[in-house]
Formats: structure tokens, sequence, C-alpha cells
């Protein structure tokens, strides 16, 4: 397999440890709804862009068969770390190569918006409806322009004793692209050290009805557009961000 380069390769464990209780427990009401409600425990799920494992855990916890795919090397180390056995694969989801198929898909945390080109997002569409059995569901959730106009374009900065975050957004709305600057500083040995890592994660803004063409045209059917909020899900994770649920 040829090696693969990713934006979060360099903070991988400044995004394990940020973002580890962020994500999951605002979309738990949502996942139950469109996910878990509909997808019996023991099936075969394929986890898109696991990152380094947090909702992978919790399909793990909940008793699916899962595989995690993500381009990170990195993360996904960070993920076989914590979820021992779970079959876990560095691969990019543009070009998904899997020998099994599977029950269910799940993609969340707006990763498909890292996608910059709808060439990209409907590669990504075209892999995962070829891995999954006939009339199965893949549910995933992105972020609409909303969501990104609502950076306010600052710093955040949280500091401790052993490293230092920092990390701000911006957006584009003419070329409908954001990206979100993170710089950590890690205290590396003894003294006043410190090794800075750096890294600039861009993702695109897609509209429902180009997200709907480009499902229709990966062979999906069923398919149905919610509003995060309409989920119950709440806090700044909401905002703007849309989960869609369809059948192959």
């Amino acid at each position: 397999m040829d090696p693969l380069s990713s934006a979060y390769d360099e903070i991988a464990g400044m995004y394990h440890a940020l973002w580890a209780d962020w994500y999951l427990p605002a979309a738990k009401p949502a996942l139950e709804k469109v996910f878990f409600a509909q997808v019996p425990a023991g099936q075969r799920i394929l986890d898109v862009c696991c990152g380094s494992g947090h909702v992978t855990k919790e399909l793990v916890r909940r008793g699916y068969q899962v595989t995690g795919i993500d381009a990170s090397a990195e993360l996904i180390e960070l993920a076989r770390r914590n979820l021992p056995g779970v079959d876990l694969r560095v691969q990019d989801a543009r070009t998904l190569r899997l020998e099994s198929r599977y029950d269910a898909a799940l993609s969340t945390f707006d990763s498909l918006n890292h996608m910059l080109t709808s060439d990209d997002l409907c590669r990504v569409l075209v892999g995962v409806h070829r891995a999954l059995e006939p009339g199965g569901l893949f549910v995933f959730d992105m972020n609409l322009q909303e969501a990104y106009s609502a950076d306010v374009r600052q710093w955040v900065v949280r500091v401790s004793d052993e490293e230092v975050t920092m990390v701000r957004g911006l957006y584009d709305e003419r070329t409908q692209k954001a990206t979100t600057e993170l710089i950590w500083f890690v205290r590396a040995g003894v003294g006043n050290c410190w090794r800075q890592h750096h890294s600039a994660v861009e993702e695109r803004c897609y509209e429902p009805p180009e997200i709907v063409r480009a499902l229709n045209s990966a062979g999906f059917r069923r398919i149905e557009v919610m509003q995060a909020t309409d989920l119950g899900m709440k806090a700044e994770l909401a905002l703007g961000r849309i989960f869609v649920s369809a059948r192959s």
C-alpha cells in the first residue's frame, strides 16, 4: 500500500485529546434516531473517515462488527491503541479497497466536507455504495454555510502544563472553502523546550441539492436530509449541520 499523507498526521495527538468528549455526546440524540435505531447490533458496519476512533469505540460498545478507515496513519495508530482487535485500516475514502460487504456505513463529524471537489465527493459515495449490501444504510453528517460563516476567525487557546493548543477557522464564501488552522505546542524533554506542530485542514461547503444529486448518481435511493437541530442535537455543533440518510 502506498503511504498516504494527511493534514491530521502532524496534529493527531491534539485532535484525539481535544475532541474526545465533544462531538459524540452532542451527536448521540441524532445518531440514536437515524442510525442506531435502524441498525441491529451484530451487523457489519463501515466507519468511513473514522479518525482516532471516538465514534468507532461507541459502535464497538454497541456490539457492531466494525471496519474503520481513515487516510491519516497517525489517527489510525491512535485508534488501534484504544481499540485492539478492531479492523482499522489506513485508506483514502475516495479509493476504497474492501474485500467484504457491509450492512451499513457511517461517516461523522463532517468528515465528507473534507472532500474538496464534487468529483472527490462522488468517488467516496460510489465506493461506499459498492461496499454496502443491497438496501444497506449510509448515514453521514455535513456542515452547511451557516456553520462555517458562524466562525468568528479568532484563536481559541487552551493551556496546560504540558501543552498549548491553538485553533481558528476561516471561511471563504466565494470558493465555499473552509480552513481550520491548528497549532500545537508540546513540552519536549526537560527544561523549557517545546516542540511545535502546525497544520491546516481544509473543508468544502456543499448545499443539500448537490449532495442529493451526488447520492443519486452513486446509486443511492430513499435519501433523506435532516437538520441536526430537528434530531435533538444541541450546542454549537448543531448549527448549520445536516444528517443525511440513504439506502443502497
